[in-house]
């Protein structure tokens, strides 16, 4: 933008982004574009294609988005922030690209779906600084190096704690540039649970009914609201006092064809993240003594169905 100051190369934030997938690839190109500098690591077929044609990104809310990017299959630099964007099936295998001592006490930052991954990152990694978030987007990974972004946002929300507020903030300004909607909180269970709220009705739906979320909002009403209520509750079980009819009003607000990512999984006979999300409402409710039949239901169903 003219009248700014050209910014010094050297003061790029160096960005690692594990798993250049459907929302990896995404930010790993509006980040680039917004002068970050960005490494992917991943598979050595991604890696080459990355290398050779780099990343295009298909946008509703962009444009189309190509950039050049680096990648490579394992992290050999010390990086600023890591944000993990693999599935919850596949972050044990994709840790190992991420070697504990090179890894330092970098920003790490998932962007998985569910809660329990936060313990075991930071179990795995104890000197990265491990900052809860979650992302709302639907974008899906075409062939590798090129992404489909379809639904009309792309929201953050990052955990700042006290100890890490300036950091986080860096990281913000970043994303915010790339045209990233970003919003900070101190609570690490309700950046959490806001999103599990929400995606857990989403996904349970979607993937059980085989249809968008125009559909089941219509033909699985009772169900939609039965979902959100539970989910709600064990929130609130949690410290986190979610608004189940702003969560409903969410949902009837998003575009009726948009699909959940597990859906898609579940369609392309993929490993689903059933477990994650679903299986980690149940276990919480569990330790909390809470009735979630509902969701139990949807999960057992779903669960048999790719036994």
């Amino acid at each position: 933008m003219s009248g700014e100051p050209a910014r010094d190369p050297s003061d790029a934030l160096r960005v690692a982004v594990l798993g250049p997938g459907g929302v990896g690839g995404l930010l790993a190109a509006l980040l680039t574009q917004a002068g970050a500098s960005v490494t992917c690591l991943a598979g050595a077929r991604t890696v080459e294609v990355l290398r050779t044609h780099g990343l295009r990104v298909e946008s509703r809310l962009l444009g189309v988005v190509t950039t050049r990017v680096a990648a490579a299959e394992q992290l050999t630099a010390p990086v600023d922030v890591c944000l993990v964007c693999v599935k919850a099936t596949h972050l044990d295998a994709a840790l190992e690209r991420v070697p504990a001592d090179v890894l330092g006490n970098a920003l790490v930052v998932p962007l998985l779906n569910g809660i329990e991954h936060v313990a075991e990152l930071r179990r795995r990694r104890p000197r990265a600084a491990v900052v809860p978030a979650a992302i709302r987007v639907e974008s899906t990974r075409i062939e590798p190096g090129v992404v489909r972004h379809d639904s009309p946002f792309v929201t953050v929300d990052l955990a700042a704690t006290a100890g890490l507020r300036e950091r986080v903030d860096r990281l913000t300004g970043v994303l915010e540039r790339a045209g990233v909607t970003v919003r900070t909180s101190g609570d690490e269970a309700a950046v959490l649970w806001g999103k599990l709220a929400f995606l857990a009705p989403f996904a349970l739906l979607t993937t059980s009914a085989r249809a968008p979320v125009g559909q089941v909002r219509q033909e699985r009403r009772e169900d939609l609201l039965a979902l959100v209520h539970e989910v709600a509750s064990v929130a609130r079980a949690e410290g986190v006092p979610i608004d189940a009819e702003l969560v409903v009003a969410f949902l009837d607000s998003v575009p009726e064809g948009m699909r959940s990512s597990m859906q898609r999984d579940a369609a392309a006979g993929r490993p689903t993240e059933l477990d994650a999300i679903g299986g980690a409402v149940v276990r919480a409710a569990g330790r909390h003594g809470i009735a979630v039949p509902v969701t139990a239901r949807y999960v057992a169903e779903l669960r048999a169905a790719t036994d």
